[in-house]
């Protein structure tokens, strides 16, 4: 798909234990535009099963089931079905809850407490090839925080804003022109000054920064 050619017609699957929130959810997805529910689950082994049989392009996945977690289930269908995007949809606002269902793999962290608008535009966002996370999430997680990227240098910044576009450190080194080796110090070196630990972390952030109204970092 061309970078800049959006999906028109994206399939959803629900998977969430509580069939009456399943079935809002489906409706709420159902009515939208260009969104279609072609399948639901209730547990980890159910929806293993019935995501290998539809295929559908994402997941809205609920991190508490009988059987497991949706972080079971996002590592389970990303080596199934690995162009799959995962969106966690949850009732429990907690930070290693984030950070495990990004690590997981997981595209975007929201909570049932956003409205259903929110849902949609999530599911087109994530099927297009971006990275999201709920405003009020992020706005919390870093309310408390000066800007880590005070101390970035200029190519760390665009360095940054590239991990923020879901690239690799090779897809990185290429737009850059630079050496892949280059490019793995300048994230070691991002990620002592903004006190982060994985490049998970660094993703997040971008991706709040570009939820709460971003300012280009690599032009800043």
């Amino acid at each position: 798909m061309n970078v800049n050619e959006e999906i028109s017609e994206i399939s959803v699957m629900i998977i969430d234990d509580h069939e009456v929130v399943r079935r809002g959810i489906a409706e709420v997805v159902d009515r939208a535009e260009g969104l279609s529910v072609i399948a639901e689950a209730g547990s980890v082994a159910e929806a293993i099963r019935r995501a290998e049989l539809m295929r559908p392009q994402v997941a809205l996945v609920d991190l508490r089931l009988p059987d497991g977690t949706g972080i079971d289930i996002i590592r389970e269908l990303r080596e199934r079905i690995p162009e799959i995007k995962c969106i966690v949809l949850t009732s429990f606002d907690d930070d290693n809850a984030l950070t495990e269902s990004l690590e997981a793999g997981a595209k975007a962290f929201l909570l049932k407490s956003v409205r259903g608008a929110e849902i949609t535009e999530a599911v087109r966002a994530v099927a297009n090839g971006r990275v999201l996370l709920d405003e009020r999430t992020v706005t919390r997680r870093r309310a408390d925080h000066d800007d880590p990227t005070a101390d970035l240098t200029p190519s760390e910044r665009k360095v940054l804003e590239l991990i923020g576009d879901g690239l690799s450190n090779r897809e990185i080194g290429e737009k850059l022109g630079v050496a892949e080796k280059t490019v793995k110090n300048h994230i070691t070196s991002l990620l002592a000054k903004m006190g982060m630990q994985r490049r998970t972390q660094v993703a997040a952030w971008v991706a709040g920064q570009r939820a709460t109204g971003w300012r280009n970092l690599a032009t800043a």
